[in-house]
């Protein structure tokens, strides 16, 4: 008996030993959080604390870019580790995705990891290669939200969406087998349009004034694909549906109309009086659209505030837990988004503002503290980098490249170029394109809603106000950026880029 004993206990610590060898492992996806919004990327009228904590103690990318800047397609590639033209998740609109496909998960269930999702994924489907998930339907709700369980049902939680994923997070970290290493996934559903603040954010930032963007009243001059788009503040956000001016619809907010009725007196103690208070003033022209601005800043900010809070919970969590040592921490956006640049909210372009993702990383004893990183990587290098981490083998046709070597080798292949590939030809009117973006410049084909290309010197022009494709001087590094899409459509095996440039006359 005696024997038994020790040999059960000798396993049990083998178990634990096992478990505190690979790390473990959490990535935290926000919704359309622009690097811009956030302080560790220098923006000194927002405050985001823990994820400037993330970032000090270990790496923040000035260079993280996506393959596809819209939502369900980002967490497709961030999953597989593919582009959307191999994983077939192009776009929201026609595309389902196929759970059967290999993922990062599935390898790190079969390398002995617990894994769990929770949150928002925006995939429908039953999930595979998670021992746990606890998801919300499609886009979910801001307040009191719907989430489906892996039985398949669909359960009714009280309270504000960011705060319920970091509780159930929490529960499933609790309820965990700390006999295994784990990788958590916490998607958030922040901060997607609408921008609806927790209550106890409304009005945090009311006494901040944000200016506008130098571009804001861009003219979209010898930019025809920006000139055709719908997504700009002045026409195309919704006084009702996105500012809450709830006088301006007619059946009520779906989102406000959940409410319980505590949530609903706060928002109406807050709303309300700012909307009196625009009827009074009638504001029209610039002025109405710089107030539409002001608000949709105000709203979106404080809608950040709480999923850095929630983010600082995550983090106290492992601390109290003695974990932080043995855990990377990732935390990244599913795409850029525009605060104003352009005169535009939304995302889907290659310009900078939607292409570029806020990314910050930690990862104890790797990454050395204060790391900025302005090497190229992008949301598709996530997959290659969580199993090297894991110890595990990544599958060659896994198209991301491992970030772990630009943090242990000096001489580690970096990027010179990426390739990017937008498909949706519908909402906000904005055209298909693919291109490549170097340090320096940027090579972009519109087709289908606008054919023709588009050329930016990034040094020069980093707003991307100045297409210079076809200008005189600049013949040379347009068939150098040519052949070098070339290449990536070929190396990545992006049939329909192909086609189109084999039979492309302009």
């Amino acid at each position: 008996m005696k024997k038994n004993t020790l040999l059960i206990l000798s396993m049990l610590i083998g178990h634990l030993l096992y478990a505190q060898k690979k790390p473990n492992i959490i990535v935290i996806v926000s919704d359309d959080h622009a690097f811009q919004a956030i302080s560790a990327y220098g923006n000194k009228l927002v405050k985001t604390p823990n994820i400037d904590r993330i970032a000090k103690e270990g790496a923040v990318f000035n260079k993280a870019y996506v393959t596809n800047s819209i939502c369900g397609p980002s967490r497709a590639v961030i999953l597989t580790g593919k582009y959307s033209h191999k994983n077939g998740f192009k776009d929201n609109e026609t595309s389902k995705f196929d759970h059967s496909q290999d993922n990062f998960a599935k390898h790190l269930q079969a390398g002995g990891y617990q894994t769990a999702w929770v949150g928002k994924i925006h995939l429908s489907g039953k999930p595979q290669g998670f021992d746990f998930y606890s998801l919300l339907p499609e886009q979910g709700q801001y307040y009191n939200p719907d989430f489906i369980g892996m039985d398949g049902k669909v359960i009714r939680k009280e309270g504000y969406v960011t705060n319920l994923i970091e509780d159930a997070s929490e529960q499933w970290l609790d309820s965990r087998d700390l006999s295994k290493p784990f990788c958590l996934v916490i998607g958030h559903k922040a901060t997607h349009r609408t921008w609806l603040p927790d209550t106890t954010d409304m009005g945090r930032y009311d006494s901040v004034k944000f200016p506008l963007p130098a571009n804001f009243y861009d003219d979209y001059k010898n930019r025809a694909a920006a000139n055709v788009q719908d997504m700009t503040i002045d026409k195309t956000m919704a006084m009702g549906y996105d500012l809450k001016m709830l006088s301006n619809v007619k059946n009520g907010d779906g989102t406000v109309n959940r409410m319980n009725v505590a949530q609903k007196a706060k928002f109406d103690s807050y709303y309300k009086p700012i909307e009196a208070d625009l009827n009074k003033k009638k504001l029209s022209g610039k002025a109405l659209v710089e107030w539409k601005y002001e608000r949709y800043m105000r709203d979106y900010m404080s809608t950040a505030a709480s999923l850095d809070r929630n983010i600082g919970r995550t983090l106290a969590y492992l601390d109290k837990h003695n974990l932080t040592e043995n855990t990377i921490v990732i935390y990244l956006s599913d795409q850029g988004f525009y605060m104003g640049e352009h005169g535009w909210f939304d995302k889907r372009f290659m310009y900078e503002e939607s292409f570029r993702t806020p990314m910050v990383m930690r990862y104890p004893s790797v990454i050395k503290p204060g790391t900025k990183s302005n090497d190229m990587v992008m949301n598709l290098d996530l997959a290659p980098t969580i199993l090297q981490a894991a110890g595990l083998t990544v599958p060659a046709d896994f198209q991301g490249e491992s970030m772990l070597p630009l943090f242990k080798d000096k001489n580690a292949k970096r990027r010179d170029a990426m390739f990017y590939h937008y498909y949706e030809n519908g909402e906000h009117s904005v055209s298909p394109h693919f291109g490549v973006s170097t340090k320096r410049y940027k090579l972009i084909r519109f087709y289908k809603r606008v054919e023709g290309w588009e050329l930016y010197d990034l040094q020069k022009d980093p707003s991307e106000m100045n297409n210079i494709f076809g200008k005189k001087g600049y013949e040379k590094i347009t068939d150098e950026l040519k052949a070098k899409l070339n290449n990536l459509i070929a190396q990545y095996q992006d049939e329909e880029a192909k086609e189109i440039l084999k039979y492309a006359t302009h």
